[in-house]
């Protein structure tokens, strides 16, 4: 279920070639009896007669491997392959002298090219200038290994429409056993739903919603949409204090998806105010150079890096992004003809960028309340549609933003497909005007 899971919500979820660790003992074993391996049928291929007994063995596994790749409509390629690495001929070929291994590996590689993803292209192609039989050999079950790795994701992407449904029925049916033997198991759910429905009765969260706290209720105004009130519900979880409070049980499967989510727009957040106060004072005199703002922009994303780890200190990272920027900006103002900045400036310029380190900053406030806005409008246009219009001051930013909203409706939108009918009879009763 968890696999499932993965490649459902995940939509770059890929899977990658084993690599073992550098100077692990794995690593070592593997190499000795690899090299075992190829060492002995040098040997046999240099025996005055050749054996190829090893080579017709190396030869059937090729032979399976390039047939596990067809598709059914192959039918041409899977009786060329089956006719020309017939292992029955081809013993009788090595027993008479007449095998000629070349023109097997010849066949072999355009085969590898003609079955082989185009980002494969290249290696295949490095296989036609190896002359020597085992180094060759060796070099097409490496590249064999690859194929197997991208018919697996091919695969992967072709049965995720189909996995989807019997997913969702089958994460559904287990979370309602879970139910039926602990009944409570949507007591954080409900207690979610509740400060969602709370927020859009008391529109009271114009600026940013809330790190956590309490549901105060509310009697006046109208009684919000079911549906808005779930989306403001999974855009409370980009806040949530993962510390101080438990998390929902049906979003529980995907908690540390959503505080990777978390963690990225709050670099956002602090990478968008940082390049607003910046270009703000720069006015359009660097702004408009071309190239100049992805420059800043890289800057402070690397010295942001380390923002999950707990001995990063944002403040002090930020005092040395304001050092950083400020050099940039000189340097870019010079370089253009312009006045350089005074030392006023940029006193003024490092304040306001550490400034940033507080939640209260008036400008991280606003870009962080963009933001939300951002991804609760696309929550409610609907996945089918395009993205809305990046907020302003996010420009610079766009691409980045787009990225992590795509992941968040994703993983919303399969959730609901999930536990909806919970999410809609727990709202039945908290939406009922008293």
């Amino acid at each position: 279920m968890v696999l499932a899971h993965e490649i459902i919500v995940n939509g770059d979820f890929k899977i990658k070639p084993i690599e073992l660790p550098e100077d692990s003992l794995e690593k070592r074993v593997k190499e000795i009896v690899h090299k075992a391996f190829w060492d002995c049928l040098s040997v046999q291929l240099s025996d005055d007669p050749p054996s190829y007994d090893h080579a017709i063995k190396l030869v059937g596994e090729i032979k399976e491997t390039l047939l596990s790749f067809l598709l059914p409509g192959h039918t041409r390629l899977r009786n060329q392959i089956t006719e020309v690495l017939d292992l029955d001929l081809i013993k009788q070929q090595a027993e008479n002298g007449a095998l000629d291994i070349s023109k097997l590996a010849e066949f072999i590689i355009g085969m590898m090219g003609t079955l082989c993803a185009p980002v494969r292209d290249e290696e295949v192609q490095k296989l036609k200038n190896i002359k020597e039989i085992v180094p060759l050999f060796r070099a097409i079950f490496s590249v064999l290994d690859l194929m197997k790795v991208d018919m697996a994701n091919f695969s992967v992407s072709s049965i995720r429409p189909h996995l989807m449904q019997q997913s969702v029925e089958y994460e559904r049916k287990k979370f309602q056993e879970i139910l039926e033997k602990q009944p409570n198991s949507l007591d954080f759910v409900t207690q979610w739903l509740e400060e969602a429905a709370d927020d859009l009765m008391n529109q009271k969260y114009k600026n940013v919603l809330p790190v956590g706290g309490g549901a105060s209720g509310s009697d006046e105004g109208p009684v919000p949409n079911p549906v808005a009130v779930q989306n403001r519900a999974y855009l409370r979880l980009l806040k949530w204090d993962h510390l101080q409070r438990p998390f929902p049980e049906t979003v529980l499967m995907d908690q540390s998806r959503f505080q990777e989510l978390q963690l990225q727009l709050e670099q956002l957040t602090i990478l968008g105010a940082v390049l607003l106060v910046t270009f703000s004072m720069a006015a359009s005199r660097v702004s408009s150079q071309a190239n100049f703002a992805e420059k800043l922009k890289m800057i402070v994303k690397i010295l942001l890096t380390d923002m999950h780890l707990p001995s990063f200190h944002l403040k002090d990272v930020l005092t040395t992004i304001g050092e950083k920027v400020c050099l940039e900006v000189s340097s870019c103002l010079s370089q253009c003809g312009f006045t350089p900045f005074t030392m006023d400036k940029e006193i003024v310029l490092k304040g306001q960028i550490q400034a940033v380190a507080s939640p209260d900053d008036p400008i991280r406030r606003i870009m962080d309340s963009r933001i939300l806005t951002f991804l609760e409008t696309y929550l409610a246009s609907g996945h089918q549609k395009p993205l809305p219009t990046v907020p302003g001051g996010f420009g610079p930013v766009q691409a980045e933003l787009e990225e992590v909203a795509v992941k968040f409706v994703r993983l919303v939108n399969y959730n609901k497909m999930v536990f909806s009918p919970y999410y809609d009879a727990i709202l039945s009763k908290l939406l009922v005007r008293p």
